[in-house]
């Protein structure tokens, strides 16, 4: 059951046990996806949206040459593609990074939920607006920050929302993440983002070993990224 839905939401505001039901009675036909897979091809349409239980996957934009840029990376407990709830057609995939399981919500259901619980309605589109902010640093690093910066970004922003979904062990986190598809999130060459990562090693900062990284300096790679939590909207509030 999409429990780390709940452990989303309830970090930012208090969810009752009336909704919490009528929350977990949305979603039905789990299914499981291979690493590799496409869970939702660019352009398309459907009748539901998908939420991530278990894994990690990757929103991408192709170009007519082939190449690939990662708009987003997603953690359990993330819609994967709730935006097409109202947009109707998506101009951007979302592909495995990891085997996942996913479950869908009919958009006729979300439909009704917006009408019955307006609550609930205001906190699906809380987590559309934290999407949209997570988007908007990702925008921020690319432009701005140093390629040290980005990917020291990067690393405190997953490990801040897999902490909220429970997926972390002290300073330590499993990201299925490899260097290609670092390259395809910082847009640096693989030989750059093997460098970068090589530098935050030496500086004491991270051990990143195979799919597994340990912060070794919090506030050392906190410096370096300029991270500030504050546009994941983590503080409990009434919505």
């Amino acid at each position: 059951m999409p429990n780390t839905l709940i452990l989303q939401l309830s970090r930012r505001d208090k969810i009752p046990a009336d909704e919490r039901r009528e929350l977990l009675d949305l979603f039905a036909n789990e299914r499981v996806a291979p690493t590799g897979q496409e869970l939702i091809p660019e352009g398309s349409r459907s009748s539901f949206s998908l939420l991530l239980l278990d894994g990690f996957a990757a929103r991408f934009k192709t170009l007519s040459t082939g190449a690939r840029q990662i708009t987003g990376v997603h953690v359990p407990g993330d819609f994967l593609d709730l935006h097409g709830f109202l947009l109707k057609t998506l101009a951007y995939g979302v592909v495995a990074l990891s085997d996942c399981r996913v479950m869908q919500a009919d958009h006729e259901n979300l439909r009704r939920i917006t009408r019955a619980s307006p609550h609930l309605a205001r906190l699906l589109w809380m987590d559309t607006l934290i999407d949209a902010s997570i988007s908007r640093e990702w925008l921020a690093s690319m432009g701005r920050r140093s390629a040290e910066g980005h990917l020291a970004h990067l690393i405190c922003e997953l490990f801040t929302r897999l902490e909220v979904v429970q997926q972390t062990s002290g300073y330590s986190f499993r990201v299925p993440l490899k260097q290609a598809d670092l390259a395809d999130i910082l847009g640096l060459s693989v030989v750059h983002v093997n460098r970068t990562l090589q530098s935050l090693r030496k500086q004491g900062l991270i051990i990143w070993e195979g799919m597994r990284v340990h912060i070794e300096n919090w506030d050392g790679l906190v410096k370096i990224a300029e991270f500030d939590p504050t546009y994941l909207c983590l503080r409990s509030e009434p919505r």
